[in-house]
């Protein structure tokens, strides 16, 4: 680090500022020797943006907030996102100076995914929302239901959280489980298979559940052909990202009661009102929440902590998506 000389001797030199969404205080085990801007996507930034050297994207404010200060950023050496997916400062990369590591939340959201994966799918199968509509109606809704014991699931997506949702889905006695990821792979319970496995494996598949990040391999990757390699009456269920989703081929599944879906996310997104998939039969939505619960701040303080110390005492920050340039 350099100092500039002055009438009365070195000026001190200037320590790393570092752009937090919470303010320091509420995160424990931060270090020393960095200067910390609290910047929750508000109009105004607390400090000028050329000096800031590691920013952590404010958490659920939308792309045109997360990349609006990027193009000042000419100093900053990491970019820290608090999702597990990046596509929402996707955009604003190409204006960073070559050599900024951009890190994702991985092991923020798993607890918290997986969850609501498996409250989608049981709600869905268990037909949760027709009760929760009967009880508004003052009916009885009896009648026979299917479980999600002996059940073949198909996880798209077989990263951290799809990892977890398996964890998730062991006790539910399910017939099997099958993972899908980018590319073949070994893991703990079993093999991984690439996504060029998909036709062959969706036809075997009661519940197919998406958790695979957004990027242009997995753009539009459940189209109308994915759609209707599905068997008659399965579940999809999409806790990763809208743009993974045709709509339009889904909204024509959905109308034919061939398939039922459970979406915590959709594109577009937010939905619109009056937009068609509100009133599709057999979909229940849920307002992209999946992250967002009294889990995400415990873990997300403690991988800031963990990353600001690895970045103060100059070791490699983990969580490694890309580096720019």
């Amino acid at each position: 680090m350099t100092s500039t000389n002055t009438p009365d001797g070195p000026a001190p030199a200037k320590t790393p500022e570092v752009w937090l969404p919470f303010p320091a205080g509420e995160i424990d085990g931060l270090p020393g020797g960095l200067t910390y801007r609290f910047w929750d996507g508000g109009p105004d930034f607390p400090a000028d943006p050329a000096d800031c050297a590691f920013y952590v994207v404010p958490y659920m404010k939308g792309s045109a907030v997360s990349v609006r200060p990027l193009a000042g950023m000419t100093g900053v050496q990491v970019v820290q996102t608090l999702t597990a997916g990046i596509d929402h400062v996707e955009p604003g990369l190409g204006v960073l100076p070559a050599g900024v590591r951009l890190c994702n939340a991985k092991g923020v959201h798993e607890a918290s995914t997986a969850e609501l994966a498996l409250t989608l799918i049981l709600s869905s199968l268990r037909g949760v929302a027709g009760f929760v509509r009967g009880q508004d109606a003052e009916e009885w809704r009896s009648g026979f239901y299917p479980a999600l014991a002996d059940r073949s699931v198909l996880i798209v997506g077989y990263g951290s959280i799809g990892a977890a949702i398996e964890d998730r889905l062991a006790p539910f006695e399910c017939a099997r489980v099958v993972r899908v990821a980018r590319s073949a792979r070994a893991s703990a319970r079993g093999p991984v298979h690439a996504l060029g496995e998909l036709p062959g494996l969706l036809p075997e598949a009661d519940v197919v559940v998406l958790s695979t990040p957004l990027n242009p391999s997995t753009q539009g990757l459940v189209d109308a052909g994915f759609l209707a390699a599905m068997r008659d009456g399965a579940l999809l269920v999409n806790v990763a990202r809208g743009g993974v989703v045709d709509t339009e081929a889904l909204l024509a599944e959905l109308e034919s009661g061939r398939l039922r879906a459970a979406l915590d996310v959709t594109d577009p997104e937010p939905l619109p009102p009056g937009h068609p998939l509100w009133h599709a039969p057999h979909v229940l939505i849920t307002p992209h929440v999946g992250g967002s619960s009294s889990a995400f701040l415990p873990r997300a303080r403690r991988l800031l902590a963990a990353q600001l110390g690895r970045f103060a005492a100059g070791e490699p920050v983990r969580n490694l998506v890309l580096t720019t340039g």
